[in-house]
């Protein structure tokens, strides 16, 4: 079943993101082209895209999946790259936590 932008209710966008966890290789990362205040401004930049269901670099299946879970309630997963980092996004299907990471995090 594929879900266009206007068949999303209102609720549902902006997504509720729980408890946001940054994993510390992630920062590291991040951190280390850049001050503390800066890296902090570009993973909040992040999680703005993936709280407005601008899922990043996924292929249109995964997008499809992420567009039906976040109608259903499901597991949400976002894939960006940040100053050449590629970084993942994922909420909990409870909404509970959204946990940003490095690939190798997971």
């Amino acid at each position: 079943m594929d879900i266009t932008a206007d068949q999303l209710p209102n609720p549902t966008f902006p997504l509720s993101l729980g408890q946001v966890v940054v994993t510390k290789s992630l920062w590291c990362t991040l951190a280390s082209a850049a001050d503390d205040a800066t890296t902090l401004r570009r993973i909040a930049a992040l999680l703005e895209q993936h709280r407005r269901g601008d899922w990043g670099d996924l292929d249109p299946d995964d997008v499809a999946s992420n567009d039906r879970a976040a109608v259903d309630g499901g597991r949400l997963l976002s894939v960006y790259v940040c100053h050449g980092t590629r970084v993942w996004i994922i909420t909990e299907a409870d909404r509970s936590v959204t946990t940003v990471l490095l690939p190798e995090d997971y």
